[in-house]
């Protein structure tokens, strides 16, 4: 039940709706440009995770090979900087309140995965 909380609060507080559209953008340009398909797949799938980060983490898959991580490297000069600096930016401004904290950190535990999203799902924490 309070993860449920958390994460209807995230989408109103948290920034949630505004990260999701920002990974939509970057979802459809990357959809645009054919040889980007999987970037947009993978933005699409961070999307929907930032939309609702309560009760979820972000493991790697198992399989990922070395392309996927040239790929992360090609991801975080197309998009990745700058959805990763807006979680930053995000989380430093719910930060500051204290009943932002654990938004802000939520925004933190968005980071990596907006660097690196190839090779790693996100899957339910029990």
């Amino acid at each position: 039940m309070i993860r449920f909380v958390l994460n209807v609060l995230w989408l109103v507080f948290g920034g949630g709706i505004v990260l999701a559209v920002g990974y939509g953008v970057a979802a459809l340009i990357c959809f645009v440009l054919v040889v980007t398909i999987p970037f947009g797949v993978a933005s699409l799938r961070l999307a929907v995770y930032s939309l609702w980060p309560f009760g979820r983490t972000v493991v790697p898959k198992p399989g990922a090979g070395v392309a996927s991580g040239l790929a992360n490297v090609l991801w975080v000069v197309l998009a990745g900087w700058w959805l990763a600096l807006s979680h930053i930016l995000a989380g430093i401004a719910l930060c500051v309140t204290i009943i932002g904290i654990p938004f802000g950190i939520a925004n933190f535990k968005l980071v990596p995965a907006a660097f690196w999203p190839l090779g790693r799902e996100v899957v339910d924490v029990p």
